[in-house]
């Protein structure tokens, strides 16, 4: 695959954390997953992309070892992941998935203290976690108290409480509010930068713009593209410009000379409010590829 580094990003380092091969997965008659192969480096943000029942918490799950394949081969840090078993194992990487396992009748703060415990992590730690999510100011809440959106930030900081080499998150920020989910972003990408390898799996697009460094187009359990956001959304080209004109008035203009000279023109008269280039968005593209709707 052709690998770009996106602007304000560190170059990614050689090696494999991730590596699929011929991946399948039943439940019964139905097919979750099949012939799916992809590859991971180290210090990549990876996306899985998709609408509901795609495959992509089938795939984390394989990858966590909480699912069994049916047939292929996954490996982690070179091993396969049976071995994430191994405590040695689990203490590299941070799981964010739909079961929060949080204690309902302790508080934020120390049910990261738990955690702190069982990962070896000073608990001085907790703090700056918290400072991450944004929950700094509701560490003594006990957990039962808290809306979805909070518990989902509460299990996102205990995935990254220690720092891991591999994050899997699935769906994180499903439950929060614009504020949060760019506070949760900024979070993500500096632990990223840090050094940890991190495996997403969304059906927000703009999150996979913000986030990825490439992402994977999963449709009825095959991967039908993976490539980085750019070179996924130059497969459908959209030649014209839109400006917007004084007195609410939008024109579509071509990129060609005709429509350079309309621009210059509207410019020259004043007219001119906003112009937008129409590049196709992720999700305009995954529909184009698959008939369906994300």
């Amino acid at each position: 695959m052709n690998q770009e580094v996106r602007k304000g990003k560190r170059s990614k380092c050689n090696g494999n954390v991730i590596e699929v091969k011929e991946l399948a997965k039943l439940f019964g008659n139905k097919t979750a997953l099949k012939n799916v192969n992809f590859e991971v480096q180290k210090g990549e943000t990876i996306g899985f992309l998709g609408p509901s029942g795609s495959g992509k918490t089938t795939t984390i799950k394989i990858l966590t070892a909480q699912l069994q394949a049916t047939a292929g081969e996954a490996k982690v840090f070179g091993q396969p992941v049976q071995k994430l078993k191994d405590p040695s194992y689990m203490k590299r990487i941070g799981i964010l998935t739909d079961n929060s396992g949080l204690y309902e009748r302790l508080s934020i703060y120390d049910n990261l203290a738990l955690y702190c415990d069982l990962y070896g992590v000073e608990k001085e730690r907790i703090d700056e976690v918290l400072e991450s999510v944004n929950l700094i100011r509701d560490k003594k809440k006990a957990v039962q108290k808290l809306s979805k959106g909070m518990k989902q930030r509460v299990t996102l900081g205990r995935a990254i409480l220690h720092k891991p080499d591999l994050l899997f998150l699935d769906e994180p920020t499903s439950a929060l509010d614009p504020v949060n989910m760019k506070h949760i972003h900024a979070g993500l990408k500096q632990l990223n930068t840090q050094g940890t390898t991190i495996f997403l799996t969304t059906h927000d697009m703009q999150e996979a713009e913000d986030l990825c460094d490439r992402v994977a187009f999963l449709n009825n359990g095959e991967i039908v593209m993976f490539d980085t956001p750019q070179n996924v959304r130059a497969q459908q080209e959209n030649t014209s410009i839109s400006l917007l004109l004084k007195g609410n008035r939008t024109v579509t203009v071509d990129k060609d000379e005709d429509g350079a000279k309309e621009i210059y023109q509207h410019m020259k008269d004043g007219q001119i409010l906003t112009i937008h280039s129409n590049e196709p968005t992720l999700g305009d593209v995954f529909v184009e590829l698959t008939g369906r709707n994300l």
